[in-house]
């Protein structure tokens, strides 16, 4: 049975759960006229309509405070999860069964192995354990695993550095922005990689993982561990990991989702082959009745293409299109400057102003310095972003460890309206 096949399949067991007992699809099916079980993915895609996040937030105001897209009784949820909000938007609850969690932790085993990642490794999370669903899913996925697996939440880098050490940790998860201050942090206490015992980090939670520039960069501060990249949604679940055969691209996961592209200003599908082509990822994960969403428009940017039977993202992905920026005509994501800074060796940290309270829109950059406040560095990045964006961006110097650190996601964008 080849894939198509299996995703119709999965896909029409799942509608049939939608149509008897989840208000939310249930409706937006009859109006559709997805009465019945379909024939083609491509009548799917044809006939049932994209759904955004604001649905979702909406759905939640009018029937507080879960919504109506739940498919069994409320006495059968067992998990709570809540989207971040990074792009403004309120956030969205999330409950899951027992069964729609497992479905999830078994995506993110996935992850694990194709990282190569087995019961022999010791694995060390280190982020403070919220409501967000992924560090939830790669904790327990340890677990089901067999590998040994640390929490790291409420300690202090030095501290998790020294545990990391002690306990002779294989695989480290984070984010991209903190693996580079964990690395950084223990080079300054001369605590190279070997003696760390790490031999790979998984990284989620922001774009730029699978970038050249930040890989490149990665190296440079990590050099002889193994960065693997991985993409996932409260909403969706774990959905992508490092391709084995390609650095820089994320493999989806096609047997348990089906990821379309859309064009991010019309909405109209495109159609993928071996070329990549840029547009808006959205997925329909196969396996979630429990909280399910179909065709749901994560608002990411991406580089899709079909290649040997397998959907991957090339760079990962490019960037969040609620984060895209306007500055005097030239489109601006945040992924792409944090590419031109990384080819920069001596930036430690930085922070962008964007300044809308002007006639036109301006960018700033503060940055620091490894080692002193080099005005000439400064000099090549302001030339180097005229290169790219055909902008002047003023780039300023400021004292080491005068910018805010992240654990999380994070915050390097000010916006002044």
């Amino acid at each position: 049975m080849n894939l198509q096949a299996q995703q119709l399949i999965s896909l029409n067991d799942l509608l049939r759960q939608l149509r008897e007992t989840n208000p939310f699809f249930s409706k937006k099916l009859k109006e559709s006229g997805v009465t019945e079980d379909i024939k083609s993915l491509e009548g799917f895609t044809e006939k049932f309509p994209l759904l955004k996040k604001q649905d979702l937030v909406d759905d939640q105001k009018v029937n507080p405070p879960y919504g109506t897209n739940l498919t069994y009784p409320i006495s059968a949820y067992t998990r709570f999860s809540q989207t971040s909000a990074t792009s403004g938007a309120k956030p969205v609850v999330w409950l899951d069964t027992d069964k729609s969690w497992a479905w999830m932790v078994e995506n993110w085993v996935k992850v694990y192995q194709c990282a190569g990642v087995s019961k022999d490794d010791r694995i060390f999370c280190a982020f403070s354990f919220g409501p967000f669903l992924g560090f939830w899913t790669a904790y327990e996925a340890a677990h089901e695993l067999g590998s040994l697996v640390i929490p790291g939440g409420n300690m202090d880098t030095l501290t998790r550095i020294e545990m990391v050490r002690r306990h002779k940790v294989s695989v480290l998860c984070c984010t991209p922005t903190y693996a580079i201050r964990f690395f950084e942090i223990a080079r300054e206490q001369s605590i190279g990689p070997r003696q760390l015992h790490l031999e790979k980090v998984l990284v989620a939670g922001e774009p730029g993982g699978s970038s050249f520039a930040f890989r490149k960069y990665f190296a440079e501060v990590a050099p002889g561990i193994d960065l693997i990249d991985h993409y996932g949604m409260t909403e969706v679940g774990p959905v992508a990991v490092r391709d084995p055969e390609y650095q820089d691209t994320l493999q989806i996961f096609d047997h348990r989702y089906l990821a379309e592209l859309i064009d991010p200003e019309t909405k109209a599908l495109i159609a993928v082959s071996d070329e990549a082509v840029e547009g808006e990822l959205v997925l329909t994960p196969l396996g979630r009745s429990a909280t399910p969403v179909l065709r749901y428009c994560t608002g990411d940017l991406v580089r899709m293409k079909k290649t040997k039977g397998r959907t991957l993202l090339e760079g990962g992905i490019i960037g969040r299109m609620d984060d895209m920026v306007i500055v005097r005509g030239v489109n601006i994501y945040p992924t792409a400057i944090d590419g031109v800074l990384r080819e920069f060796p001596q930036l430690k940290e930085y922070r962008v102003t964007l300044d809308k309270t002007a006639s036109l829109p301006e960018l700033l950059l503060e940055v620091e310095l490894d080692g002193q406040r080099n005005e000439d560095i400064a000099k090549k990045m302001q030339e180097r972003f005229h290169q790219v964006f055909a902008l002047r961006i003023p780039v300023e110097t400021v004292p080491e460890e005068s910018l805010p650190r992240f654990e999380m996601k994070a915050k390097r964008w000010i916006i002044k309206e």
